[in-house]
């Protein structure tokens, strides 16, 4: 028999052996969690006017991706030597964002597909002839909300002093996200596209980094566009179809965190901030102030 004293002690309850106490953190961190599932931009595809054409283009989405592309993967993969002209970003597309983010969030497309296509391909400067030119313009950039950016970093780093057995999750605020779309294609030495993309994907609550500028999201989109564009032209197919886990060359990997890129043509484009970029993301400051930017810019 249960013990008189277990059941009647005043403010007691009785002990069940499938009972189980969930600490507060955890169950704070799950309902938290539960409740920015939605906390995500939605991507947007908006076709400009920068492509020689638009025929052909066919629908091939990835999990938090939107594109329509074609690929002549013949004579895309017999190709190579290729060049990139300057990204095109005009200032009606995003008229919130000032003329110094603009050329950032640019220049950063031009770089990460100047560093993701190395692997394959030679890379020359854009006055330069080769088999393929590439050439991009971004069609859409919504700003990022500045303050609660700002205060999901603060969240976030101040998480990191808490001292707790599970590591708690600390989401962005689904307010305010970013998101971007460009739209690029690759042409041969006559002119003739032989590969396009028009490609959209908006910041989340769970992956995308906060910092306190309204050019953040595009900023780290503007790279995600880069890989997906490079990986279309380095396999001569939709980088959203099949699987496959790709080990990165140590020349990618070094021009990633700021050494010098394989190719010189690539320098026009600045090194990446690396570490200064990454304590920056951690830190939630602008990227204005960790990455230097198009060599041009600084004369």
């Amino acid at each position: 028999m249960r013990s008189a004293a277990g059941l009647n002690h005043p403010g007691s309850y009785p002990s069940f052996p499938y009972q189980r106490r969930w600490p507060l953190g955890y169950c704070a961190s799950a309902l938290l969690v539960l409740a920015l599932l939605p906390g995500c931009a939605t991507p947007a595809l908006v076709q400009g006017n920068g492509l020689s054409s638009y025929e052909g283009l066919k629908q091939s989405d990835g999990k938090i991706t939107k594109s329509r592309l074609q690929v002549k993967k013949e004579q895309v993969t017999a190709a190579k030597t290729i060049n990139i002209a300057p990204t095109a970003f005009p200032a009606h597309v995003a008229p919130a964002l000032t003329h110094e983010q603009r050329i950032l969030v640019a220049n950063t497309v031009s770089r990460a597909l100047c560093i993701n296509l190395s692997d394959r391909f030679r890379v020359v400067p854009s006055d330069q002839r080769a088999d393929l030119t590439v050439r991009a313009a971004i069609t859409r950039a919504t700003p990022t909300d500045e303050v609660a950016a700002g205060v999901s970093a603060a969240a976030k780093l101040g998480s990191s002093f808490v001292d707790t057995a599970v590591p708690i999750p600390v989401p962005r605020i689904p307010v305010g996200l970013g998101d971007l779309s460009i739209e690029a294609e690759a042409v041969d030495a006559t002119g003739r596209q032989q590969a396009a993309m028009i490609w959209g994907r908006g910041a989340n609550a769970f992956f995308s980094t906060p910092r306190a500028s309204k050019a953040s999201d595009a900023y780290d989109l503007a790279r995600d566009f880069g890989d997906d564009f490079a990986k279309m032209l380095n396999k001569g197919e939709s980088p959203f179809e099949g699987f496959s886990i790709e080990i990165p060359s140590l020349e990618k990997v070094g021009s990633n965190i700021g050494l010098a890129p394989k190719y010189a043509a690539c320098e026009s484009y600045g090194r990446a901030p690396g570490i200064a970029g990454l304590v920056g993301g951690k830190l939630g400051l602008p990227p204005e102030w960790t990455d230097d930017g198009p060599v041009e810019t600084r004369k």
